[in-house]
């Protein structure tokens, strides 16, 4: 479990979605306006069983690649905007369950940011759920950004 340092940090989901990047500018204003820092999570499925053990290795290996490269991307980003590192994790598990678990060991994250899909029938599987009976379980404000929100737009708004 971590220490609360005094330090603000604004969660954001780091995956493969085109909102993350709305999330990720939204959070950035917000830390530069607020003193705060940002922290991203990419949360890597559950390994399959598979027959062979060094199978359901070789997929953890790449599972954990793609999550590493897609947070070094991201993380750059980060620090372009900010000009501060950001917190890092990586985990293994089910989205909702993974994120929820990291905010209540992590007592400085204090806003979790969240990009809504704009494409689909539904804001994502993420927002849905927190939005609706994950509300409840959730320890911190949630901040969820409309997916079709311009840079300019969004910077208006932090």
């Amino acid at each position: 479990m971590g220490q609360d340092t005094g330090e603000r940090f604004f969660l954001v989901v780091v995956d493969d979605t085109e909102e993350l990047h709305q999330a990720l500018q939204f959070a950035c204003g917000r830390a530069n306006n607020t003193g705060g820092r940002i922290a991203m999570v990419y949360v890597m499925p559950p390994a399959e069983f598979a027959h062979w053990a060094g199978v359901g290795e070789l997929m953890r290996e790449e599972a954990r690649e793609k999550a590493e490269e897609a947070i070094a991307r991201e993380a750059k980003h980060v620090e372009e905007l900010t000009g501060k590192t950001p917190l890092i994790f990586i985990r293994e598990g089910k989205p909702v369950d993974e994120i929820l678990a990291l905010i209540a060991e992590e007592p400085n994250i204090r806003l979790l940011v969240l990009g809504a899909d704009i494409k689909a029938d539904t804001a994502g599987p993420l927002v849905s759920y927190l939005t609706g009976k994950g509300a409840s379980v959730c320890p911190v404000p949630i901040t969820i950004v409309p997916g079709h929100l311009t840079d300019e737009q969004i910077d208006h708004l932090t």
